[in-house]
């Protein structure tokens, strides 16, 4: 893989995920025009020999530099407040999932249809398939219907965790003693990887996330067959 690639965000699967991209690159393009503009009055600074021994204030420059910036924050604050009320909201979940993490392993409740609960273990190197990837794949995925508003609902055991899919635009901290919640959807099939994003303890690394959207048909033939 091309190391600037390493740089880039995950392709989106959500549409809290877009919305974070479009955040993203509207910041980047300001921060680029404040690059640009600040470099270029260095550059004229270094090469003209314009001098004045008698400038002692300037109220205007001085007023000019002070406004700019603060609206300049403002195109930055604003978006992302209202980015901030969206990854927050929770509306009208079709499934709720219960996630509980453990030193070092996570584990899965629905009890929306009967009562399934399932361990998900980071699948050993020396039992891997070669379709499976390294410190990432899991023997029991989370399965969910694609197009579906999904509520998860994260708690820990033992010390704080951190449940994480970047390409869903979700990150949400695993607390001892309280019940954080969040919501997705995802756009489309498929499987997504993640990771505890929180220094958990020795094998903080060996505890992967893996969501397998499937269509709604699929889901609720699995839940049939537990």
């Amino acid at each position: 893989m091309v190391t600037w690639k390493l740089l880039l965000l995950q392709d989106s699967s959500s549409p809290l995920m877009e919305q974070l991209s479009f955040f993203h690159d509207h910041t980047l393009m300001i921060l680029l025009i404040i690059t640009i503009l600040v470099g270029q009055l260095m550059i004229s600074l270094f090469f003209n020999k314009f001098t004045n021994r008698y400038l002692l204030e300037g109220q205007l420059i001085e007023l000019i530099w002070t406004i700019l910036p603060a609206i300049t924050l403002i195109f930055i604050a604003l978006p992302s407040l209202k980015l901030l009320y969206i990854l927050d909201e929770v509306n009208s979940p079709m499934i709720s999932i219960k996630t509980v993490g453990h030193q070092w392993y996570w584990s899965y409740e629905y009890s929306d249809f009967k009562n399934i609960e399932f361990d998900s273990y980071m699948i050993p190197i020396n039992e891997m398939n070669n379709w499976n990837f390294r410190l990432l794949d899991v023997d029991n995925r989370i399965i969910v219907p694609f197009q579906s508003q999904i509520r998860m609902m994260v708690t820990s055991l033992d010390v704080i965790h951190s449940w994480t899919i970047p390409s869903l635009g979700v990150k949400i901290d695993a607390t001892p003693g309280r019940l954080n919640q969040i919501g997705f959807l995802t756009m489309r099939t498929g499987l997504f990887y993640g990771q505890c994003s929180e220094i958990c303890g020795a094998n903080h690394s060996f505890m992967p996330i893996v969501l397998e959207s499937v269509t709604p048909y699929s889901f609720i033939k699995w839940i049939k067959t537990l």
